[in-house]
């Protein structure tokens, strides 16, 4: 078979996947994976409720180990094993094995990259402490849980507010911690408009969260290798501990010289069939960049959903098949305590600058019928082309049962639905699920008449 050889670089979501399905589309195949930790095919999703507790082991977090994969799938998995280049003039990678502190060159026919994302590490001294954590990897999300069980912190500050932050912040929360979070913007949740994200700081505080906005981190007051202090450009906050929650880059450092483009934030860039410009090298996951459907842009979106669907395609792609990856519109969801927060498409900021003409509405509604037990407020805003009433955006923010009414306006961007068709959509009802006009649809119905 020509191009038999294949190697893949990362061995959790998007690396696993596309291997496990060449696998299945081609059994003979040699199969290599390189995996820098100890583990493949974990949730890191998940990281946040191990450490919270209500996920009782790691293990319960893993897919499929390294076992699996050797020996029910034949894939060659060599976990702590480190791909510091790419050489692909002549198709080599060179790697370190971690345990011997080796080094050698691996060669290959085709190559697939998932390298993932890594959490973003501030520059300022005592970032290394041993109590300083950020959230990207099983390994990371067993260490705190660990730090918490042996050293017992009582105080914690987070740094940054975005999903990982507020996750974490529950977690902490539930383990009984004193928090405090700090954001360098004047609201938490910068993938919401501000009004909305107004919404969640008002909801932090009131789950008890020393929330501290318009803050920049400036230092770590470092006492015998730990963090007892977190300076901002407006006071010193007294920790225990510090989680990092200021978001996550792709982690393409090791491409450098490797002539393969990066793009959005270092990216990588990839084609619909997450083929890189570079002959047999593809790349998918939270290294890669993705074309978002609503603003025809390309963007970094880094998300489990992205990583398991673009490892699958890369992997038909390298298996010979035609399967197209068409591109995202930007959904996610986040759980803090009681509160559900949830996003899709473009924000008015982005709206914005794209010179696209648009207007919005609010509204605020219940989530199941109002007089039946449990109903709670939810809110919903969307954002429209003016003159179509095409979707551009929507926003959720409320208590149970708010957060997956997201899909709803997600299918809808995805398929350039407008209000009305918003409106038409035969959604379900009954009393314990919903009012009889779904709050999405009574968005829809507000800012109809705005167009």
């Amino acid at each position: 078979m020509a191009n038999n050889k294949l190697v893949v670089i990362g061995g959790d979501a998007a690396g696993m996947t596309a291997a496990s399905k060449v696998r299945r589309e081609q059994p003979e195949r040699e199969i290599i994976v390189f995996e820098k930790s100890d583990f493949t095919s974990y949730s890191a999703c998940g990281i946040p409720y191990f450490i919270s507790e209500k996920v009782k082991t790691y293990q319960e977090l893993i897919v499929r180990d390294p076992d699996t994969f050797r020996n029910k799938y034949h894939i060659d998995v060599r976990t702590q094993h480190l791909v510091l280049s790419v050489d692909t003039d002549n198709k080599k990678i060179k790697v370190l094995n971690k345990k011997t502190d080796d080094e050698f060159w691996e060669s290959y026919d085709q190559l697939m990259i998932a390298t993932g994302g890594k959490a973003f590490c501030p520059d300022v001294a005592g970032y290394d402490s041993e109590n300083v954590f950020g959230v990207t990897t099983l390994k990371s999300g067993i260490n705190i849980e660990r730090y918490i069980e042996d050293k017992k912190p009582q105080n914690a500050v987070i740094v940054g507010g975005g999903y990982i932050g507020l996750e974490m912040a529950e977690s902490l929360l539930e383990r009984g911690l004193k928090v405090s979070l700090i954001n360098r913007s004047e609201q938490v949740m910068n993938t919401l408009d501000p009004d909305m994200g107004a919404l969640v700081s008002e909801a932090l505080r009131g789950l008890g969260i020393n929330l501290f906005l318009s803050e920049a981190l400036i230092g770590f007051d470092v006492k015998e290798g730990k963090v007892i202090a977190v300076i901002t450009d407006k006071q010193s906050i007294p920790t225990d501990i510090v989680i990092l929650g200021m978001g996550s880059r792709p982690n393409t450092d090791f491409l450098e010289g490797s002539k393969i483009e990066l793009g959005a934030r270092g990216a990588i860039k990839v084609d619909g069939q997450l083929r890189t410009n570079i002959p047999d090298v593809w790349a998918a996951g939270d290294c890669t960049e993705s074309l978002h459907l609503v603003s025809k842009e390309h963007v970094y979106i880094a998300l489990g959903t992205i990583a398991n669907k673009t490892g699958l395609v890369a992997g038909s792609s390298i298996a010979g098949e035609k399967t197209v990856f068409p591109g995202v519109v930007g959904t996610a969801v986040c759980k803090i305590c009681s509160y559900e927060v949830a996003r899709t498409g473009l924000l008015e900021k982005q709206l914005q600058k794209l010179n696209i003409d648009y207007v919005k509405a609010t509204i605020e509604s219940r989530t199941r019928a109002h007089y039946y037990p449990g109903s709670k407020k939810i809110v919903v805003k969307l954002l429209a082309e003016k003159n179509s009433g095409r979707l551009l955006g929507g926003q959720i923010i409320g208590e149970e049962g708010a957060a997956k009414r997201i899909d709803v306006l997600a299918t809808a961007l995805t398929h350039n639905l407008t209000l009305q068709n918003i409106i038409d959509l035969d959604l379900s009802y009954a009393p314990p699920f919903s009012p009889v006009w779904d709050p999405v649809q009574t968005a829809a119905r507000k800012l109809i008449n705005s167009i």
